[in-house]
């Protein structure tokens, strides 16, 4: 006689479902990422990949309008430097809206990688990427040899004041340097560097400055730490 079949615990529908899924090796997944917009110019909408990272901070939409608006749109023939370019978004614009050479300097490997690779997608011929710090790169620069500086260095960093110095050396008078930070900066502590804000705006947590270099008389010895405010300054925007 043939022998009885053994009698096996029944499974559960979620055992079952379990025991026949295939294992598979898991993929690896690359590091998250969002994207950048252009606003203006010839790369109008043109939506670019940046990476996330810790203290990456893009310029907002918002401020990046008004800072151009301020600017006056067309940068033709301008030569800008971005000090601190992290998605390189400032630096773009700007070539986006004519600059004759635009030069990212970005210290992160990673980030400078990705603004290359993104200068090569848009095929743009007169941005060029540098990595290293922002401030060496702008004191490499012959005195008073570009338009355009852009400083927007980490928030929690020390960079604000030797950028400062180093960019106010960089434009000539009536040369522009737009500068992001945590804190409204004065006008005494503007005036030791040959500076005065032409336009301020508060976004958020970020404040915004345009700033226009007035004068060549060889700075003072006295610390600009020595004019900056403690707190933040009253909300608003400077006319």
């Amino acid at each position: 006689m043939p022998s009885a079949p053994s009698k096996r615990p029944a499974l559960s529908g979620a055992a079952r479902h379990a025991a026949a899924k295939k294992p598979q090796n898991p993929v690896p997944k690359g590091p998250s990422s969002h994207e950048i917009r252009i606003i203006g110019g010839q790369w109008r909408r043109t939506r670019l990949k940046v990476i996330d990272k810790p203290g990456l901070r893009p310029t907002p939409d918002r401020v990046r309008e008004t800072l151009f608006n301020w600017l006056g749109q067309d940068l033709t023939d301008w030569r800008c430097v971005d000090a601190f370019a992290g998605t390189g978004v400032l630096g773009l614009e700007a070539a986006s809206r004519g600059a004759a050479h635009v030069l990212l300097v970005e210290q992160d490997a990673v980030l400078a990688r990705d603004l290359q690779n993104n200068a090569t997608r848009l095929q743009a011929s007169r941005v060029s990427v540098q990595r290293g710090d922002g401030v060496a790169a702008l004191l490499r620069l012959p005195t008073a040899s570009v338009d355009l500086v852009f400083i927007d260095p980490p928030f929690d960093g020390p960079c604000f004041e030797p950028a400062l110095k180093a960019a106010a050396r960089a434009v000539p008078v009536g040369g522009w340097i737009y500068l992001e930070a945590p804190v409204a900066w004065p006008a005494e502590a503007l005036g030791v560097l040959g500076l005065q804000c032409e336009r301020h705006l508060k976004a958020g947590a970020v404040h915004a400055h345009l700033l226009q270099r007035t004068s060549l008389e060889p700075l003072p010895t006295v610390p600009v730490t020595s004019a900056m405010p403690a707190t933040h300054t009253p909300e608003g925007e400077t006319p």
